[in-house]
């Protein structure tokens, strides 16, 4: 998977280039893309094995990132957005967590509505609120359950 980076970073970064702007803003996208936060989340995590790779033919397509009981990240390149990807990685991560966690667990921006929906959608619950400090802004923490 190390020969992916390249792909991962690009992905990252392209992503939330297109999708975080609107409840980030741009101040706050164009500081951690520039500063290098996005690359370096990707390769610490790639580091310990938390990456799971999607690929379609040759291309890097999606990515999730999973720690613990925890999905850290999910992303879809946005030119496959609309395909399907999103619940594909969604459902790889559920059974991924749900081996070793009887409950997975999410966080999400309170303002990035689009993921809230999608998450909701695909049986996750609004658990608690993190509010807006230290720079960050408001989240949102859903979990789901292992089936039955």
């Amino acid at each position: 998977m190390q020969h992916d980076l390249p792909a991962l970073h690009d992905l990252a970064r392209r992503t939330i280039d297109a999708s975080y702007r609107p409840f980030l803003g741009d101040e706050a996208v164009d500081w951690f893309i520039g500063s290098g936060g996005s690359d370096q989340h990707i390769t610490d995590h790639l580091a310990h094995g938390h990456v799971r790779v999607l690929h379609v033919g040759d291309d890097v397509a999606g990515l999730t990132i999973l720690d613990g009981d925890l999905l850290d990240l999910i992303m879809v390149d946005v030119s496959r957005h609309g395909q399907g990807l999103g619940g594909v990685l969604l459902a790889d991560a559920e059974a991924q967590l749900h081996q070793e966690h009887p409950v997975a667990r999410l966080e999400s921006f309170e303002g990035n509505t689009a993921a809230l929906g999608f998450y909701l959608a695909h049986g996750w619950q609004e658990t608690s609120r993190i509010p807006a400090a230290g720079g960050m802004p408001a989240r949102i923490t859903l979990t789901k359950s292992r089936p039955a």
